[in-house]
């Protein structure tokens, strides 16, 4: 039985740990969820490992990583989504989503992004939200604009070698 750290309507999140890395395979491998991540369009398995570990170190150092996600009723595997480190002198933290292909189109990562914001904003001193996307990635513009993020600026992203639009979202509890 996996830990459960946030739960939606549909899905729950939860932690990732070395055992894990049949699902990291899973979501990492796939071509079609790394296309917009790697320059290459694929990752590696010692960068999947890696990523694995970035994962795990991140919820060490600064408690928060990209969760993996699960759906509720079935307890499959759909991705993950959750925070990175970003600018936290600023304390501004990276939102990210990432989703196997059989999840997508069902506002799974709207949900669990609307968690993430949610968890940001209630159980961390964070000001403010930052997410980019591939500039190709036109899901996930629309899903950043359905959220409030502000348009900022393109960004260099090192591991595509592009430059990504890139948002913000400030993290004020409205009344």
């Amino acid at each position: 039985m996996r830990e459960k750290l946030l739960e939606t309507e549909r899905l729950y999140f939860s932690l990732w740990s070395e055992i894990d890395i049949s699902l990291a395979k899973q979501l990492w491998k796939n071509p079609k969820v790394t296309h917009f991540i790697a320059k290459n369009g694929c990752l590696s398995k010692d960068q999947v490992i890696q990523r694995l570990s970035l994962e795990i170190q991140s919820q060490e150092e600064f408690c928060f990583q990209y969760w993996p996600l699960f759906l509720k009723q079935t307890d499959m595997f759909v991705g993950c989504c959750g925070l990175h480190h970003y600018d936290l002198e600023n304390r501004i933290a990276e939102l990210g989503f990432h989703l196997v292909p059989e999840a997508w189109g069902k506002g799974l990562a709207a949900e669990a992004a609307r968690a993430v914001i949610s968890y940001a904003k209630t159980q961390t001193d964070l000001k403010a939200l930052f997410a980019g996307h591939h500039p190709e990635n036109h899901a996930s513009k629309k899903l950043l604009q359905k959220l409030e993020f502000e348009f900022q600026r393109k960004e260099y992203y090192e591991p595509t070698g592009l430059e990504h639009p890139s948002y913000l979202l400030k993290l004020t509890l409205k009344d």
